[in-house]
């Protein structure tokens, strides 16, 4: 006997709720809409974000690997940084932009960088930040894997004073892949980082803040100087003499006036070689 019309229809409406109910059956929740855009940039400023990831790349301090940002002209709460790829070979059409949760406003399937994170949450952390480099700078990784601090061993470099904090990522999430690629771990190493220029990260690299990019790019350079410097200085041996918080208040400000002149050399240098 067939089964008449409408019971068909109320076993299949009976049928089609209860799967609507289950745990099993909820209908999947639709993907969160990326953030808007804070604004159109100065291409100057594109521009010498791209400069800034060349520079780095040939004084050592980037490889393969590491990223720059800066935080958007327009917005505090975004930030602007390459996609996913080797810092010498960015250009201005790979630059994205980022909330501070580090979601990208127009990714268009380019992928994002996994350590992301690390700027976003420095942002959050640090107003006066308004550049952030993360490297994996050589001779850096041994001064976060040791127990000796990187202290300022020059004038040049009396940003570090009076030592560099180093961030330890198994205090905050256990045995990991060393990578900053959440939230969480982000804000552990801000914090980490406090007040300071510059913070280590054991058995990774390092993470460099400044209130501009040309200056954060002088820092990042002459962190890697200084190591170098103090490791020469400790195979010497006997006593080192750093600089003390005095004499490097007093140097910093000094840099502060100065560092502009590096900065316009090693642009020079770049739009040189980009013209060969």
């Amino acid at each position: 006997m067939r089964t008449p019309r409408f019971a068909r229809a109320l076993i299949a409406g009976c049928l089609a709720l209860l799967a609507a109910g289950a745990p099993g059956g909820a209908q999947p929740t639709a993907a969160a809409p990326p953030p808007a855009s804070a604004g159109p940039v100065d291409p100057t400023l594109l521009e010498d974000l791209v400069t800034a990831n060349h520079v780095l790349a040939r004084h050592g301090v980037l490889d393969a690997f590491g990223h720059v940002s800066v935080r958007h002209p327009s917005d505090p709460h975004h930030f602007l940084m390459s996609r996913s790829l080797a810092p010498a070979l960015v250009a201005t059409a790979d630059i994205l932009e980022y909330d501070l949760d580090g979601n990208a406003v127009d990714a268009r399937g380019r992928a994002s960088f996994l350590e992301r994170f690390i700027h976003a949450e420095i942002y959050k952390a640090r107003p006066d930040v308004n550049a952030v480099i993360h490297s994996h700078s050589p001779a850096v990784i041994p001064f976060g894997t040791t127990q000796t601090a990187m202290q300022p061993m020059f004038h040049i470099s009396a940003f570090l004073s009076p030592r560099v904090p180093v961030f330890e990522i198994r205090k905050v999430a256990g045995m990991t892949d060393m990578l900053v690629s959440n939230a969480q771990i982000g804000k552990a190493l801000a914090e980490a980082l406090g007040p300071s220029s510059v913070v280590l990260m054991r058995g990774h690299g390092m993470a460099v803040v400044g209130p501009a990019l040309p200056l954060t790019v002088f820092r990042a350079i002459y962190t890697e100087v200084n190591a170098r410097l103090q490791t020469q200085a400790i195979e010497i041996g006997g006593p080192i003499t750093f600089l003390v918080p005095e004499e490097a208040e007093k140097a910093n400000k000094v840099l502060d006036q100065v560092h502009l002149r590096a900065w316009d050399l090693w642009k020079r240098e770049e739009t040189a070689k980009a013209g060969q």
